[in-house]
């Protein structure tokens, strides 16, 4: 039986329905590019800042025609280090912001990244993922970015990272994604490959009053108590409003509740103590992944994106040979379902898990389950190729 762990929970004091104006009601036949786009707008992103690059561009070639409709701006940037930092500005100016990019573009980011997790700035990248490394073969799909989303900025700090495998998906987890960031104010990702980017399927896109959005919160409290980076259970400040009075400051370097630079290990350990805790202290609100028949499985399929669409004839293949197979695909692989994937280690016979690289989420799997059944990675060099599984344990 196929499971679903359940979609992320909103918070009711901001939860609200989309802008009609954002969002294309009715059924289409779109790539997931234009999906992501669709999603974008129906989330109520107003500001978007790209730079064209293979195979990610169609995305916001479409916001670019559909933003002058809604209300909103669209910016070619001179590259991808400016697009990264432009729509930090734009957040924090009050708008919903994305960029999007692929492979070198991405790399690019990175710096922007840490600085997005370090002010707690909300926004969205979307990386279309394709061959590599350096400029690769842009249109070859790849999955091969992974673990650089996880870790490509340096410091501890933890991001959100949600992965689609359809057109429909990609409409419905870019929504997702504007929804997370907003709520726990951290950059988050749509970890797209270049096939499901650029295949065009059915994608339903519901009435306005149907689609849950999640807008930052802004505090209530007079000036003289507000403090822009203090925070209650969640560890979650609340935002504040240019032109209300109260006072805030942003910086990259280690700060206080204030905002202002403080140089000592003890406020950097209290900071980023809770720049990483925000997340894993929410990360059972946050995953979400999708199984089934795992549970006693001789073996379970571990796969994501693309790959988990290809996965899936495979598993249907080897359970007509009368093999006990189940399928795992996490939907946000980071934070990583760690606590599912370390109850199955003790009910199934092992694990393969399958992706378009040379072995990134598969080390993931390996470290969870700690050697108590067998894990194998199926690598993309091997794909075309006998003995295609590569044992990573005994």
């Amino acid at each position: 039986m196929k499971k679903t762990k359940p979609k992320p929970k909103i918070k009711e004091l901001v939860h609200l329905t989309a802008d009609p104006r954002g969002v294309l009601t009715g059924v289409h036949f779109m790539n997931g590019d234009q999906a992501a786009c669709e999603g974008a707008l129906a989330a109520g992103c107003r500001f978007v800042a790209g730079y064209p690059i293979t195979p990610s561009t169609e995305i916001v070639e479409r916001f670019a025609s559909r933003i002058p409709t809604v209300g909103g701006i669209f910016i070619q940037m001179e590259d991808e280090i400016a697009s990264s930092i432009a729509i930090q500005g734009a957040a924090w100016a009050g708008l919903k912001s994305m960029t999007v990019s692929s492979g070198p573009g991405f790399s690019l980011m990175m710096e922007h990244v840490g600085l997005a997790a370090m002010l707690e700035t909300p926004c969205v990248f979307i990386d279309v993922q394709r061959a590599g490394p350096s400029t690769g073969l842009p249109t070859l799909p790849g999955q091969a970015d992974m673990m650089q989303v996880r870790w490509g900025a340096h410091g501890d700090y933890e991001i959100i990272a949600l992965v689609p495998n359809s057109p429909q998906e990609c409409f419905d987890l870019t929504i997702q994604a504007f929804n997370l960031s907003e709520e726990f104010r951290v950059p988050t990702f749509v970890m797209m490959d270049e096939c499901v980017g650029h295949m065009a399927e059915r994608v339903v896109i519901p009435p306005a009053d149907k689609i849950k959005i999640f807008n930052r919160r802004y505090t209530t409290l007079p000036p003289e108590e507000y403090l822009p980076y203090r925070t209650g259970k969640d560890l979650v400040p609340w935002f504040v409003k240019a032109g209300t009075g109260r006072r805030f400051h942003i910086t990259g370097l280690t700060h206080d509740e204030r905002g202002y630079p403080m140089m000592n290990a003890e406020t950097q350990g209290k900071l980023v103590r809770r720049l990483v805790d925000k997340i894993r202290a929410n990360a059972e609100q946050i995953v979400r992944y999708e199984e089934e028949d795992c549970e006693g499985a001789e073996v379970v399929v571990i796969s994501y994106g693309i790959t988990s669409r290809v996965a899936s004839r495979a598993v249907e293949m080897a359970r007509k040979q009368g093999i006990k197979v189940g399928r795992f695909r996490p939907v946000v692989v980071w934070p990583f379902p760690e606590k599912r994937i370390r109850q199955l280690a003790g009910m199934v016979g092992g694990f393969v898990v399958a992706e378009l690289n040379y072995g990134q989420i598969s080390l993931e799997v390996e470290r969870l389950v700690a050697g108590k059944v067998p894990e194998k990675a199926i690598e993309k060099r091997r794909v075309n190729q006998p003995g295609a599984a590569t044992a990573k344990s005994d």
